[in-house]
């Protein structure tokens, strides 16, 4: 009975010590994430503290968002919200950042604001954002999986030392793939007898037409056949042109010969196109405001009140020129891609943008990293997406019917979204594009929409059915300007290389087209001026980012 006491004793004192070495990890414990570990959302009565920043719509309160609170609950987050207005969202970010008193979490609407490519080397040098390579193969099966299958996607998101530093969102919008589109007034084609032009010189031909004919029938000259704008989304009238003569990719003008990084604005070809569009601009064909007009001043054109007066119009889509739902709207289609002296091609761009609307910083604790990379995992499935991005189901989404049609012929039908009723309260039920981050075509594809592409309840089809006209009409291979990281130590001098040479590049094609030079007289001065921003040094470092990024 003595030897018992002390024994029991000393197995007391035994257990106390497991017990108190599993209840206070070491430093280094709580630095080193473990996979048979989880957050403190998983097994735990307190919540993961997150400081998150995210930009926030005057029709959505984050803090009290359904979406917010459901993640919050699934993940056992406490989310602390640092929300900013669109406007003046960037700037912003750079205080947050500058001050020193920045979040855990950044997650961004990349159209709003993102962290550039240049932001990520930068604050990952600093050791301000954490890679999140780590994490990714422990926590989140469904972003490593989306970084397999999807080569660019991959790429957009490997720094140049290999590590991943944050996720940007995978969009494969396909109207958005083919951005440089054409839209022609159809009933005016009928008015007149004309058909769908097929070649850049038909296309001519129907201009003049729609500029002399009155095919408003208003007896009055005020036709605009052809106009655009300076802004983006496919709205700039030479690329499209352009595409009969040389490739245009209307972001670097670069392309791809036999693996060769090369100029296209420097190729007599380019000289030809520009002689073209010129042609038409001097017979008045073209809107002398479509090179300097901003977005609002191209869509008064398309909605003018006291008669239709445009006749085609550039864009990624029309309702960039025009009201949805206006009768003007119904009657523009899409123009194929018109087969010019060299083809006829389409300008391709992938939809989803380089840089990263995912970021965590080393404010995060690791419970916050694992509990937000879990969350973005989420967002990776298929039940995620559609709730994060377009809310609850039965108010802002139905599951499809048996009568729906997808927008993609022999696509698996995934949804149909219920519109908000004018005057209707805002629902605050999702995180709407600052969720979107898995999308890819299939998915895409899925969506229901009505068949009457001309009613704005079938827009998306009437979208998808336009692009079919574009797709795969670009180049075997397109220099992937989305993908490419430039090196750090050469990213400030290419920066530099590229706006230069692409502002004089656009200045000069003004000047060429409206006259302002001679495409005869000047030309050789052009290309000289041109080598003389440094082109061989731009091409150079060109070649060599692509090399490392896809010729390993």
């Amino acid at each position: 009975m003595k030897k018992t006491v002390p024994f029991l004793m000393i197995m007391l004192l035994a257990i106390s010590l497991v017990l108190a070495a599993c209840s206070s990890p070491t430093d280094s414990d709580k630095n080193t994430p473990d996979a048979k570990d989880s957050p403190k959302a998983v097994g735990s009565n307190s919540s993961v503290a997150i400081k998150i920043f995210a930009q926030q719509d005057a029709n959505t309160d984050l803090a009290t968002n359904s979406f917010s609170k459901l993640v919050e609950e699934k993940f056992n987050i406490k989310f602390q919200w640092q929300t900013v207005p669109f406007d003046g969202a960037a700037e912003k970010r750079q205080i947050s950042l500058a001050s020193g008193d920045y979040p855990d979490l950044y997650m961004l609407i990349p159209w709003v604001d993102k962290f550039s490519q240049t932001d990520i080397l930068r604050y990952s040098q600093q050791g301000v954002i954490l890679p999140l390579d780590d994490l990714i193969n422990k926590y989140a099966p469904n972003v490593k999986a989306a970084l397999d299958k999807f080569p660019y996607f991959k790429a957009m998101n490997t720094a140049p030392d290999g590590k991943i530093y944050g996720l940007t969102q995978l969009i494969e919008c396909y109207h958005c793939s083919y951005p440089n589109k054409m839209w022609i007034n159809s009933s005016w084609l009928k008015k007149l007898n004309l058909q769908m032009p097929k070649t850049l010189d038909e296309y001519k031909q129907v201009l003049q037409a729609f500029k002399s004919k009155d095919p408003n029938g208003n007896g009055k000259a005020d036709e605009v056949p052809l106009s655009g704008s300076i802004e983006d989304y496919g709205v700039h009238i030479i690329p499209y042109f352009m595409n009969g003569f040389i490739y245009n990719d209307d972001k670097t003008y670069l392309f791809l010969n036999n693996g060769k990084v090369d100029m296209a604005a420097n190729k007599a070809e380019w000289k030809q196109g520009l002689q073209f569009v010129k042609s038409m601009y001097d017979e008045g064909l073209i809107d002398k405001g479509a090179f300097t007009q901003n977005a609002a001043a191209f869509k008064k054109i398309g909605d003018n009140a006291e008669a239709q007066i445009l006749g085609a119009g550039a864009g990624m889509h029309p309702y960039i020129f025009v009201t949805g739902g206006s009768d003007n709207s119904k009657t523009y289609d899409a123009v194929p891609p018109l087969a010019g002296p060299n083809g006829a091609y389409a300008t391709y761009n992938y939809p989803s943008d380089p840089g990263a609307t995912f970021v965590l910083t080393n404010k995060a604790s690791k419970d916050a990293q694992i509990a937000a990379i879990k969350l973005v995992d989420y967002l990776f499935t298929q039940e995620g997406q559609i709730r994060g991005h377009f809310g609850e189901e039965g108010k802002d989404w139905r599951k499809p019917k048996d009568t729906d049609v997808p927008v993609e012929k022999g696509a698996a039908s995934i949804l149909a979204t219920i519109p908000t009723l004018t005057g209707e309260t805002p629902h605050n039920s999702s995180w709407s594009p600052m969720a979107q981050y898995f999308q890819p075509k299939a998915f895409r594809d899925g969506w229901i929409a009505a068949t009457d592409i001309y009613d704005t309840t079938g827009y998306e089809r009437r979208l998808q059915e336009a692009t079919h006209l574009y797709d795969s009409k670009q180049p075997k291979d397109v220099f992937p300007h989305w993908a490419i990281w430039i090196d750090p130590t050469t990213a400030d001098e290419a920066a530099m290389l590229k706006t230069n040479i692409k502002n004089y590049i656009d200045q000069n094609a003004l000047q060429f087209v409206t006259g302002s030079k001679d495409l005869n007289k000047d030309w050789d001065a052009y290309v000289t001026g041109l080598n003389k921003l440094n082109l061989k040094r731009y091409l150079e470092i060109m070649q060599q980012s692509y090399d490392k990024s896809f010729k390993k």
